[in-house]
């Protein structure tokens, strides 16, 4: 409108160029409403984008808008982190290892190793889930005498206690139909009374862990909080394995140790959760082929380190104490 009333104070232009002129200043009006209500959107999602925009809008600049774009930042691939820092860790001669790890916090995972590996004493955290399933379908508590095997078989690691509660879950058929639900694909129970000789991965044993500390689980909080209990009170002579890459005390794990009568050599595992760093962690490490169970437990305390160290950046170290408990398994 500005331009429109400077020609009319000055020499008389012809009509056409008049309404020409008029035409264009219609267009900038309109083009500038347009302008106007898109940034009005975009600051109603994104106020902070919006007003960048405006401002290069108003120079007229298309490259500069552009360039205010927030870039992309490039995924981490975690599994070769975790590799990378296992490969600190010294793998005896003929001995196998497998380890996942979850940053509870951030959502993010890694799994080194393939393969399964007899369960030992880790299974038991398996049979008392299952066990807690099963009461919560039938809409009971646990027995008196159900929750002395628990304490017994998760603290204390004591073998007659769980074969007590194998039985009274339905031996590998129970368990399986338990798995099924809470989503482990690559476990198997062992036959008969051999429920140390269960099959699993460290990816399946991750799982079950989310299903014992994670919140989608099929387990009450009633449930999980009695297991996290017990596995936060281990005896004394067992607090190894994945407990070595807690801060202090902030842990909960059970662990699982097995000489094969067939080769002598030693199933050292040990899974739970840690605190490091002020994040909580799931940490599974499996192992097989160890010549003593120092050796295996040497190795999955060394692994568990090096999987916690690649999600908070610190040193992983090859090296770490072991407090051997030559009775049970």
């Amino acid at each position: 409108m500005e331009s429109h009333r400077a020609h009319r104070s000055g020499r008389a232009q012809p009509r056409r160029r008049s309404l020409a002129y008029t035409a264009v200043a219609t267009v900038v009006v309109v083009g500038g409403t347009v302008a106007g209500t898109a940034y009005v959107k975009a600051q109603d999602h994104h106020p902070r984008t919006a007003a960048v925009s405006s401002a290069t809008t108003s120079n007229g600049s298309a490259s500069e808008e552009a360039s205010v774009e927030p870039v992309a930042q490039p995924s981490v691939d975690h599994d070769a982190e975790l590799s990378k820092a296992l490969g600190s860790v010294s793998v005896p001669s003929g001995a196998s290892l497998s380890v996942s790890v979850l940053d509870l916090d951030a959502g993010a995972s890694a799994t080194y190793g393939t393969g399964t590996f007899d369960t030992a004493s880790i299974v038991k955290v398996d049979i008392l889930a299952t066990l807690l399933l099963q009461a919560q379908d039938d809409g009971r508590a646990l027995t008196a005498q159900e929750k002395t095997y628990a304490t017994d078989m998760i603290e204390n690691s004591d073998n007659d206690s769980a074969s007590a509660l194998w039985r009274i879950i339905g031996k590998a058929d129970g368990l399986a139909a338990a798995n099924k639900r809470f989503g482990l694909t690559s476990t198997q129970g062992g036959d008969g009374m051999l429920w140390g000789l269960t099959q699993t991965t460290a990816a399946d044993q991750l799982t079950l862990l989310q299903q014992v500390f994670g919140d989608d689980s099929k387990l009450t909080d009633a449930s999980r909080s009695y297991l996290q209990g017990l596995m936060k009170s281990i005896s004394a002579g067992q607090q190894w394995g994945v407990s070595s890459a807690a801060d202090g005390s902030a842990w909960a794990l059970k662990n699982g140790w097995l000489q094969r009568s067939t080769t002598e050599l030693w199933d050292i595992n040990s899974i739970g959760r840690v605190t490091a760093g002020g994040h909580d962690y799931l940490v599974v490490a499996l192992s097989n082929g160890n010549e003593t169970q120092l050796d295996g437990e040497t190795l999955v305390e060394a692994a568990a380190k090096a999987a916690v160290s690649a999600f908070t950046g610190g040193s992983a170290s090859a090296s770490a104490s072991a407090s051997a408990d030559p009775s049970g398994t």
